[in-house]
Order: structure tokens, then C-alpha cells, then sequence
């Protein structure tokens, strides 16, 4: 729940409600991990139990949306606009939705995974992970650009991170296509409806850093206004 009104976060910054609706939805990216390896384990009770606190943090991270859509005034007096606002908030709350959909497909329809899928897919979600979290680090910065108008050495740094980020879903990109390529290697050892599912559940993985990808990006033209 949110610990505090939204008009009250905004009084400290226009960044505060997002950081906090982040902070939830990293919550539920770094859910991500541990439901692979549930799931590598056959574990459908640990499956289960870390898919209802996916979709419980997605609530909350919608909760928050919400509250802040409804809430933000269409005329407000600060250094960043209120649509821009709005889409940053859109796009990281997609990644909240895109760890409801791949923890949704691995529980209502039990599929295999041959074993030596496993490391690649696992590469491929830690990684993707890794650009949500660093996400999370960028947006930590952003009451600091705010105090210093979007610009001198803060903004460089931000933008030297904002520039990891887009290196990080860069190597999603690749460890996606060898996770693909072992997936066909495998794939005489599958059903043809598994082989479809594993293909979609390897591009909401990179979903995860394609989002935080964009956010990032607009973080950027924010930057360069």
C-alpha cells in the first residue's frame, strides 16, 4: 500500500510517486529468478506461492498507477512535463505486467524444459532482471537531477547509466537468441504447443529488459530538454 498520499510524495518531488511505484514493481521483476528455478525443480507448490506474490505486487503496483493518475494535476509547476510523467509511469508499470503474464503461462499449463535449456533460459532471465534493477538505480538519481535543473555532472552520470542500460538489454538480445536457438536444437523433444509457449515466454523475459529499456530512454530526452 502507499505509505503516503500522492499529493504529499509529490510535495518532496515529481519524482517520488514513480520511485515508489518502481520500488514495487522491481519487487515483482526480481520475483522472476526465483520462480525459474522453482519451476526447474518441479516444485509446483513453490511455483504457486512465488506467482501469488507476483500478482499480489502487480496489484499494488497498479494501486499506485492508479492513485497517481488520478491524482496528478494537469497544470503543474515543475521541471519535467506532465505527460512525460505519465508515460515513464506507463512504461515501468509494464514490467510488473509482463512478470504477471510469464509467472501466469508457467502455472496453468505444465510444460518441460530439457535440461540443457536450462542455463541459457536462466542467463537470459537474470540478465533481463539486471536491466530492471538498474533501471531502479537510475531513477534513485532523479531527485538529485531535479535539485540541479537536468544538468552538469549529475546529468552526465545519469546518462552514462542510462547508457549501461541500453548495453544490458543489448546482451538480453543475444542471450534471448541463444536461449532460441537451444529451444529448437531441443525442440524434437517437445510438444509443438510447448515450443510455441517457450518461444513467448522467451520474449516476455526480454520483455522485462525491453521496458526498462524504454523507460530509461525517456529518462534521457528528459535529460536533453
Amino acid at each position: 500500500m502507499i505509505a503516503n498520499p500522492i499529493m504529499q510524495l509529490f510535495a518532496h518531488s515529481p519524482f517520488k510517486p514513480l520511485q515508489e511505484h518502481l520500488r514495487v514493481v522491481l519487487s515483482c521483476a526480481n520475483q522472476v529468478p526465483g520462480l525459474m528455478k522453482v519451476f526447474f525443480e518441479k516444485d509446483k507448490d513453490g511455483l504457486e506461492e512465488i506467482r501469488k506474490k507476483i500478482f499480489e505486487l502487480e496489484n499494488e503496483a497498479d494501486k499506485i498507477k492508479n492513485e497517481l493518475r488520478s491524482h496528478l494535476p494537469k497544470s503543474i509547476f515543475m521541471a519535467v512535463d506532465r505527460r512525460d510523467l505519465l508515460d515513464i509511469l506507463d512504461m515501468q508499470d509494464s514490467i510488473a505486467d509482463v512478470a504477471q503474464d510469464i509467472a501466469g503461462m508457467l502455472v496453468v499449463r505444465e510444460l518441460e524444459c530439457p535440461q540443457p535449456m536450462h542455463d541459457p533460459l536462466m542467463a537470459l532471465v537474470d540478465r533481463s532482471v539486471e536491466a530492471c534493477n538498474q533501471l531502479g538505480e537510475i531513477m534513485d538519481e532523479f531527485d538529485s537531477l531535479v535539485e540541479h535543473g537536468f544538468r552538469g555532472p549529475e546529468s552526465e552520470k545519469v546518462l552514462l547509466m542510462i547508457d549501461d542500460l541500453s548495453k544490458i538489454e543489448t546482451d538480453t538480445d543475444e542471450k534471448g537468441m541463444y536461449f532460441t536457438k537451444q529451444l529448437f536444437t531441443h525442440e524434437q523433444e517437445l510438444n509443438p504447443v510447448s515450443v510455441i509457449l517457450w518461444l513467448r515466454l522467451g520474449r516476455l523475459i526480454g520483455d522485462l529488459a525491453n521496458f526498462a529499456e524504454r523507460t530509461g530512454n525517456k529518462h534521457r530526452l528528459l535529460i536533453a530538454r
